[in-house]
């Protein structure tokens, strides 16, 4: 059974948390946690969507939890104070009735709201402004910003006004409430899994599929992943910039990625590597941000049609869901989060970054003790802070941002699974809260290749807890969340972006159960020449076929292959005392089969007389420089070695002179390593004749994307459709 997490942060099951005004935990230990969500003490009614009581609070100079994370800004409190002269003497339990009287008063005659002023003018404000955002608020905050529409946003958001449906920009046209690009079609298609796959080809190093939801009226395939028109794009002028330049990038494969990306569809990218790591994030950052910020103009620009209303006209508006936060990021280790956060803030280039300290001291760290020798994809994982229990909430404001802010009043929230897990609740349901879940319009999980290491179980728990309809109304105004929304169907208008360095089945899962977005999904692949041409040195390595009569039954398939067609082999060469058959590597990618080998070499009667040793993700480092030792000096003439083991410590194993694949990696570099280092390096320091040394691999048609990886896209079909069982390749 996989782990639960890394060994290092097991601590986390025993995690405590302390309840919150809002419902979240707050840990001065730990600073990751402190938007974990439980039972608010003060929690509002269901449904219930006032919060003039809240107002008074706040206009009165009440505080409830600690300065850090629920204070405001000076400037929004002074205009937080415009909504009533009331003093602080004066302070009370009328302060709600005066705010409820200022709020009816009715405009001044003549009065015009003005654009560009900073100060709510109270006696012109509409009640729906002191009901605010809504649940897309988290806070009366919000109030402070709601005559804040510059000129610029202003600009920004012309575009949503144009008639034709077909001119407009991609995020206005996804998240339209209109019925001109038949969104009730899309959706029932999906739902009847109806959908219209596309392989194309991208150069000779890429690939791509794209599907879509079958439409009522069936169009010819394109053969090219098209881009939209310029005109389709429409950002913040603080990210034109560098969206721009991803859209013209020199990388073919970048520019239709971030493409894809802007316009809306769900992505599967499987070649994720060093080299546009940093592109990757940069893109992720870009789409997120302007996402958010487009947002929030559209209900402030919405918010200031309202207040020119008549109090006798009604406007319907809709423009928000139940909760506020939009985004939903996953990754690794809180290092990698560090990267990602500092992205967004060299984009957004805010004037304050409130608690940016805490969030230093918590989540950045140099580590200097990673070994030189470590490969280069090892210390960009695990270099720094590689903890992976964290969440955190990042708040936007027009000039700030805000580090741990709780969950029901962040734009972004970026954790890893496991820390994510954990503040939904465990699996009990009614300690459970996943209401902060709601209203994800965009998901991206970056490095997923690395999620797969840790507990892929938990990163499936998180997206089967996406856009459910919540228990509770967290103060939202219904009146103003959007339809789809209210019917359920928010799952179909969420974009996924999933970015690994490889594809696997857990990922492709994903890909096919909850990747349903209604403007279709793109897979983007790389086309692989085969880890076995690039070794080094030139060895023997026979791939060995076996079948099965079920996917459920293949373990045991593999096991009973294993024992009676490849143990043999290895029991002979091992008996025959010293000398170059000794040294054998017997790789194994899951924890389960590891297990049941051991036992079998312990315990099987056929193995009483062999020595062995074994490295696994659980051994301690006193176990494995004994392992390692024995090894090398040919006092255990077998070792057994695991994936995650490999993965998450990257040994460099001395005196291999054979190897055992019983499974082929999942990852292409490890395969790499495995061979072409531990066998390559025996061999130039002549502890083995390069004539004896050898590599065997189980493989079946289960491992199809480990096989292409392995022996490349031109011949993996091949090694699974050809007669014969046993392929050699030197």
């Amino acid at each position: 059974m996989a782990p639960f997490g890394r060994g290092k942060s097991s601590s986390a099951r025993n995690f405590q948390s302390k309840r919150g005004r809002f419902g979240t935990a707050r840990s001065n230990k730990h600073a990751g946690r402190s938007g974990h969500v439980g039972t608010s003490a003060a929690r509002s009614t269901p449904f219930q969507a006032s919060r003039l009581d809240e107002a008074a609070n706040l206009v009165a100079g009440s505080s409830d939890g600690d300065s850090e994370e629920s204070g405001l800004e000076e400037e929004e409190l002074k205009e937080l104070s415009s909504l009533d002269e009331t003093s602080e003497s004066d302070a009370g339990p009328n302060v709600s009735y005066n705010v409820l009287l200022h709020t009816l008063k009715p405009a001044a005659p003549g009065g015009k709201p003005k654009r560009k002023r900073r100060k709510l003018e109270t006696p012109e404000a509409s009640p729906s402004l002191l009901i605010g955002l809504s649940g897309d608020s988290g806070g009366l905050e919000e109030i402070a910003e709601r005559g804040d529409t510059s000129e610029e946003d202003v600009a920004d958001e012309s575009a949503e006004e144009i008639d034709d449906p077909k001119k407009r920009d991609c995020f206005t046209r996804h998240y339209t409430d209109q019925t001109e690009f038949g969104s009730a079609e899309r959706i029932q298609a999906v739902l009847d899994n109806q959908w219209l796959a596309e392989k194309i080809q991208l150069g000779k190093s890429w690939s791509a599929t794209r599907r879509r939801p079958r439409p009522s009226i069936p169009s010819k395939p394109s053969g090219h992943l098209s881009a939209p028109e310029p005109s389709a794009f429409k950002f913040k002028a603080k990210f034109e910039r560098a969206a721009q330049e991803l859209l013209s990038s020199p990388s073919e494969i970048l520019q239709q990625l971030a493409a894809s990306t802007l316009s809306y569809q769900d992505i599967l990218f499987s070649a994720r590597s060093l080299e546009n790591a940093e592109d990757v994030r940069r893109l992720a950052s870009v789409h997120a941000l302007n996402h958010i910020f487009r947002t929030r103009d559209k209900v402030l620009k919405n918010n200031a049609k309202l207040s020119r209303t008549d109090n006798d006209e009604e406007m319907e508006v809709r423009d928000q869901g139940f909760t506020r936060p939009k985004v939903l990021m996953l990754m690794p280790t809180r290092q990698c989060c560090v990267k990602m956060v500092d992205a967004i803030i060299a984009l957004c280039e805010p004037e304050q970054q409130e608690n940016k300290k805490r969030f230093h001291d918590s989540y950045a760290r140099v580590d200097e003790s990673l070994s030189k020798n470590k490969p280069e994809d090892f210390k960009d994982l695990f270099g720094g802070n590689d903890d992976d229990m964290f969440r955190l909430g990042l708040k936007f404001t027009r000039k700030a941002i805000r580090f741990f802010s709780q969950f029901y009043s962040s734009d972004i929230i970026l954790a890893s699974p496991l820390g994510l897990r954990t503040a939904l609740g465990g699996d009990k349901p009614k300690k459970q809260d996943h209401d902060f879940l709601s209203s994800i319009e965009v998901v991206i999980v970056d490095q997923s290749d690395a999620l797969l290491m840790q507990n892929w179980e938990h990163v499936e728990y998180i997206f089967d807890h996406l856009n459910l309809q919540p228990r509770e109304a967290h103060d939202c105004d219904f009146s103003r969340v959007r339809s789809w929304y209210l019917d359920g169907h928010a799952r179909y208008y969420r974009q996924t972006v999933l970015l690994s360095g490889f594809n696997f089945p857990s990922l492709n899962r994903l890909y096919t159960q909850h990747m349903r977005n209604i403007d279709g999904k793109v897979k983007l692949s790389a086309i692989h020449d085969g880890a076995i041409m690039d070794l080094g040195f030139p060895v023997k390595q026979t791939f060995s076929r076996f079948d099965f009569t079920d996917p459920a039954s293949e373990p045991d398939e593999r096991f009973q292959f294993f024992t009676s067609a490849i143990l043999p082999s290895i029991i002979k060469a091992s008996s025959q005392g010293p000398g170059g058959q000794q040294g054998i590597l017997v790789y194994i990618p899951l924890y389960a089969d590891f297990v049941r080998v051991r036992n079998h070499l312990a315990s099987s009667s056929s193995t009483q007389h062999i020595s062995f040793g074994s490295i696994s993700e659980y051994a301690s480092v006193k176990e494995v420089a004994r392992a390692r030792s024995h090894f090398l000096t040919g006092r255990h003439s077998i070792l057994l070695y695991t994936e995650r083991a490999h993965h998450f410590r990257r040994y460099h194993l001395r005196g291999v002179k054979r190897v055992m694949l019983y499974g082929l990696p999942e990852n292409p570099l490890f395969y790499r390593e495995i061979v072409g280092g531990f066998l390559g390096s025996s061999v130039s320091q002549a502890l083995v004749d390069v004539h004896r040394a050898n590599v065997r691999c189980l493989f079946s048609k289960l491992d199809l994307l480990k096989l292409e990886r392995s022996v490349g896209t031109k011949r993996y079909l091949s090694l699974l459709s050809e007669k014969g069982d046993t392929f050699d390749f030197i």
